[in-house]
């Protein structure tokens, strides 16, 4: 596939650590999931009490300091939590069967995080009047979120998320092996899900300087995300990978073509 879960292959853990753990995963994607579904309203401004337009006020250069450290903390633990190197060194501290739940509750707290300490940039941009326009790039900016999740359940979203290592060790099995494959999206582009959050921050009917800060923080994080991920497929899969990323573009699809399943 061309996202990839790296999990080391150990024994399933035994006895009541199995429960435990397996309720720590469950408890571990709710949490994830408010907080995504949270974090879907904050960019948009809408539902929430709270959005990136919200905020303790501060002087323009400070809340752009602000603002831009909190995107690397959460920039930081994605990037450093998800390396090879890293997970082999963590799990021998962290059970392996709740390694990828303890990735996600950290990234979720980092996520949290950058919401709740956010300072907001309310100057506008833009802001498109013309109520049907609006409503399309309203409609737009939902289905990149629409399409980041579509992305997770074409590659596993269970596993992307560690449900599905605390409930193969619950039943005693071993953790997945990695295999490389392609799905439908995936045959379009290398990395549907980063195109969605793209679409979803940048396409906005009304763009702040606040969710400016944001979106341009968080793409140049996602194409620094990319080099490191990349290297780490090429490494495991070698040259299927390397084949793969020179037949499908990397985030925008070509039009009138299509990969061949790999």
């Amino acid at each position: 596939m061309a996202e990839m879960v790296d999990t080391p292959r150990t024994p399933p853990t035994l006895g009541r650590g199995r429960t435990l753990m397996t309720a720590y995963g469950a408890v571990v994607y709710a949490a994830f999931l408010v907080v995504f579904l949270y974090a879907i309203g904050w960019v948009e401004d809408v539902v929430v009490p709270h959005s990136i337009n919200d905020g303790a006020d501060a002087p323009a250069g400070v809340a752009v300091v602000i603002d831009l450290a909190l995107v690397a903390v959460f920039a930081m633990q994605h990037s450093v939590m998800a390396r090879p190197w890293f997970k082999r060194r963590w799990t021998k501290i962290v059970p392996q069967p709740i390694e990828r739940s303890t990735y996600v509750l950290l990234a979720t707290a980092a996520l949290a995080l950058l919401m709740w300490q956010w300072r907001p940039l309310p100057g506008t941009i833009w802001d498109i009047d013309s109520t049907p326009i609006r409503v399309a790039v309203f409609a737009a900016s939902l289905g990149g979120w629409g399409l980041v999740l579509a992305a997770t359940f074409a590659i596993d979203h269970f596993d992307l998320f560690g449900l599905r290592q605390v409930w193969r060790n619950q039943r005693g099995k071993m953790a997945d092996s990695n295999h490389f494959r392609t799905p439908l999206l995936y045959r379009m582009i290398r990395h549907p899900l980063y195109t969605g959050f793209v679409i979803a921050f940048w396409v906005a009917p009304t763009m702040t300087w606040g969710r400016l800060v944001f979106a341009a923080g968080m793409t140049g994080f996602i194409l620094i995300a990319i080099r490191f991920e990349e290297r780490d497929l090429v490494d495991t899969f070698g040259d299927d990978y390397r084949s793969y990323r020179s037949r499908v573009p990397m985030l925008i699809p070509r039009l009138g073509s299509r990969a061949r399943k790999s």
